[in-house]
């Protein structure tokens, strides 16, 4: 199979039908997304046979706080390595434009731990990673 990886942000259809593909639908608020895409850092999409498969993306201040985000790949492409072209196309970046001492972080599921290991991502023992989502 060849895969495609094309710089840019998916479109909103293709945002909501890979977030439903992994059961994040309950968690997104779709009318909101498209800004959030458009103020992304750093887009990737993964294609293959013209349509969407996978998808990454770096957000954040782009000088000290850098986080990937929206990592996902529809589930009959998982364990194919686009979770890694994904990695290695954020990560490049991320080398390219994220100054020293910057603070690259993301939050992962159980599933993906091991991916974003290879790439040196770890849990802290003093730090603990907290979060929650509005209504405040």
């Amino acid at each position: 199979m060849s895969f495609e990886i094309v710089e840019r942000n998916p479109t909103l259809e293709e945002y909501h039908q890979l977030c439903v593909s992994v059961g994040w639908e309950n968690m997104m608020n779709f009318k909101v997304i498209q800004n959030s895409l458009k103020n992304s850092l750093y887009s990737v999409v993964v294609l293959f046979e013209g349509r969407i498969i996978g998808m990454g993306r770096i957000i954040g201040d782009g000088y000290i706080y850098f986080y990937l985000q929206d990592i996902v790949v529809l589930p009959q492409y998982q364990k194919m390595e686009i979770g890694t072209m994904i990695m290695d196309n954020l990560m490049s970046y991320l080398k390219e434009n994220a100054p020293d001492k910057a603070f690259i972080g993301l939050f992962s599921s159980n599933e993906g731990k091991k991916l974003y290991e290879k790439y040196n991502f770890k849990q802290y023992p003093v730090l603990t990673g907290m979060f929650r989502v509005a209504p405040i």
